[in-house]
């Protein structure tokens, strides 16, 4: 069951890049912090800590009555999937009381081989619609951490359902945004193969990126910031209160869990601290416009010379802040002193009681000591975090005992209560690995898919074509005859009864299979009776996670574009694969589209254009409720079709072609055809990192 406590006040969870971060959040009222290991984290930059260091970690924050959670919210190769597997199982035996994550073979795994472990959803895993909930709760998550595009109406609803499957809603509250809805986002891995799927991304959206009236940073948002907002987001349901920072300094981890921990308590941030959290990193302040539903051009900003400057002057000041210990442990303290008897100090947590003797008293040879001089010597607990909210003296008269051998006795109890509540009492077996198996060969002839933006791309001739796609968002065309009709749903869902409107209306145009890129997607299309084939926005990455896909409900995976062929190969599925194999691709999916920070919608027509610092131009392309980033050139492999045997199916990703291109472009990848005179081969042959 959901804590109720927690449920009720909400978590302050906070970033711990490093020792002193982790301090720093700790300090300042973080009931919990989330760090990666050197592996398999989301952000592989920061210092993070070695998988020894995690069991000095989970001492550290239990001892103070913190979490720790790590995050495992990469996407993980086959090759990889062992050591990640021993990773959260040894975090898991050093006390770490929950891992975050994105791939969902990974957690397919870990829910079978490392029962006690909790399970949060990462953001990456771009969950904003309920019926991802189902899903969620049976594949053993705890706890979803939800896009950070959802508004409060969204929330609301959401919180309410993840409730009622007693799913624990996290929720960033502070921190800066990405462009693009998490996990979606290719545009690091394409233009340099650092993926921030894998926890490498170089951040090209805050260079400069220009749409037509726009200020030359249109990639680029302002940090998002809810703490006026924590107030409501506790009365919705929220059980935690995410801060983002990782990547950055000790004073700025200090500043943003203060200002959580008062927004929570006291209602509000007070003017110095809020002030402090503005100077010590904004780019040109802070939004909250997803959350109020204010999207458009107030959302974009970038770092300036004034920020910076800032900056230098608030770091000193921040320094007070976590200092020193913060006593938040309440406990009760007993100390005895009888002559012949040894001293003894007693402290209690409530759950833990620990017992510390001394030397026995000697008598007095002038003035005795009294309970209230004890009292008053015991109570000095603040080098500790612990708070003593009761102290009982027993002291015999006429005995004298020095105030060494008191700090001695009191020093002595509070390492002995440390080690009580740091104890970690944990078994679990090694992990033997994965053992899928591919239960089919691949299909021969290769099937060809066609996938088109719209109606009048649709050639006349489609020879060789096995399945033809249209997103539910345009208006059905006539199905020729003996091929297969798919409809494709959205990667974000706002309206669910819009989406199952669209469905219907679909169905009764003789489609019968759905291409679903989020896990919401799929419920909706299977609760339609379509069949699903998994888009790429699923991100199937391993062989783990496609019979995960397979488990999900996908009769068909197309695989993530940013694996390797070398790896494809290799991928052992239950259900037949393919890949994205001509198209521009969708680089950066968007809640708020940068065109809004241009010339607005109303000029645009739901197709325009954003061009880099070296003159590269980008299409945008505009969908219900999110836009697409599309990559420059197509992706061409119809010259190295020999290479794709493994592969069950090629899905040719038509964007902005006429009827007679797309003709041609099959052709092409039916008989094999020399490549355009600007492609791209992806990262199918160079990878990321």
């Amino acid at each position: 069951m959901i804590d109720k406590m927690n449920k009720k006040k909400g978590e302050i969870l906070s970033p711990a890049g490093n020792f002193q971060m982790l301090e720093a959040a700790v300090r300042c009222g973080a009931d919990a912090v989330y760090l990666g290991a050197k592996d398999f984290s989301a952000r592989r930059n920061a210092e993070n800590f070695t998988a020894e260091e995690l069991k000095t970690v989970a001492e550290y924050c239990h001892i103070r009555g913190v979490k720790a959670y790590l995050t495992l919210n990469i996407l993980i190769k086959d090759s990889e999937l062992g050591a990640a597997c021993e990773l959260a199982r040894g975090a898991y035996l050093a006390g770490i009381d929950g891992v975050i994550i994105q791939d969902i073979g990974l957690a397919s795994i870990l829910r079978k081989a490392v029962p006690g472990l909790a399970l949060h959803a990462s953001t990456q895993m771009s969950v904003m619609s309920p019926k991802a909930l189902p899903y969620l709760k049976k594949a053993g998550f705890k706890r979803v951490v939800a896009a950070r595009e959802m508004s409060l109406p969204q929330l609301k609803i959401f919180c309410r359902e993840a409730e009622k499957a007693e799913l624990e809603t996290e929720v960033f509250v502070h921190g800066a945004l990405c462009m693009s809805v998490s996990g979606q986002c290719k545009l690091s891995a394409y233009l340099g193969s650092r993926s921030g799927n894998r926890g490498l991304c170089a951040g090209p959206c805050r260079l400069p990126f220009s749409v037509e009236g726009g200020t030359g940073h249109d990639l680029s948002l302002k940090d998002l910031s809810l703490l006026n907002h924590l107030s409501e987001l506790c009365d919705i349901g929220v059980t935690s209160f995410k801060t983002e920072g990782r990547m950055k300094r000790p004073e700025y981890v200090a500043a943003a869990t203060a200002a959580a921990y008062a927004a929570r308590d006291k209602g509000c941030v007070p003017k110095d601290i809020e002030d402090l959290l503005k100077n010590v990193f904004s780019r040109s302040g802070f939004t909250d416009g997803y959350y109020t539903e204010n999207l458009g051009r107030d959302m974009f900003g970038i770092r300036t010379k004034e920020d910076v400057t800032a900056a230098d002057t608030a770091f000193s000041a921040l320094h007070s802040l976590y200092r020193g210990e913060r006593q938040s442990v309440k406990i009760s303290v007993a100390l005895t002193a009888k002559a012949d008897t040894p001293l003894r100090l007693t402290l209690s947590d409530g759950e833990h009681t620990v017992t510390a003797e001394g030397e026995i008293p000697q008598a007095a040879q002038n003035k005795p000591i009294t309970a209230e001089r004890i009292k008053a010597a015991v109570d000095k607990f603040g080098s500790t975090p612990y708070l003593p909210e009761k102290i009982d003296v027993i002291c015999e008269d006429g005995l004298f005992i020095p105030a060494a051998e008191i700090n001695s006795l009191r020093r002595a109890a509070a390492e002995k209560l440390d080690s009580a509540r740091s104890k970690t009492d944990r078994d679990c077996p090694p992990i033997h690995g994965f053992t899928a198996q591919k239960s089919h060969s691949a299909v021969k002839p290769q099937r060809l898919y066609a996938r088109f933006s719209s109606r009048y791309q649709l050639p006349d001739r489609l020879n060789n074509i096995s399945k033809i796609i249209f997103p539910i968002e345009e208006d059905p065309p006539k199905i020729p005859e003996g091929i297969i009709a798919v409809a494709e749903l959205p990667r974000i869902i706002i309206n669910e009864e819009y989406i199952k409107n669209r469905l219907d209306l679909f169905k009764n145009q003789g489609f019968t299979e759905a291409l679903c890129g989020n896990i919401a997607a799929v419920k909706i299309a299977k609760d339609c009776g379509l069949a699903v084939i998994a888009d790429t926005g699923l991100n199937i990455y391993n062989s783990a996670s496609a019979a995960e896909a397979e488990n999900m409900g996908a009769a068909e995976i197309t695989l993530s574009d940013e694996m390797l062929l070398s790896d494809i190969s290799r991928l052992l599925s239950p259900v037949p694969i393919g890949i994205a194999a001509y198209g521009k691709l969708p680089l950066m999916l968007y809640r708020c589209c940068p065109v809004r920070n241009g010339k607005g919608c109303s000029e645009c027509g739901g197709k325009s254009t954003i061009t880099d610092r070296k003159g590269t131009v980008f299409p945008v392309q505009c969908r219900k409720n999110h836009s697409e980033l599309l990559n420059s050139v197509p992706v061409w492999l119809a010259d190295r079709l020999s290479e794709l045997k493994a592969l069950d199916f090629l899905t040719l990703y038509f964007t902005d072609e006429t009827a007679a291109q797309a003709e041609k472009i099959i052709n092409a990848y039916t008989c094999g055809g020399n490549a355009p005179e600007k492609y791209t081969r992806g990262l199918y042959y160079r990878g990321v990192y």
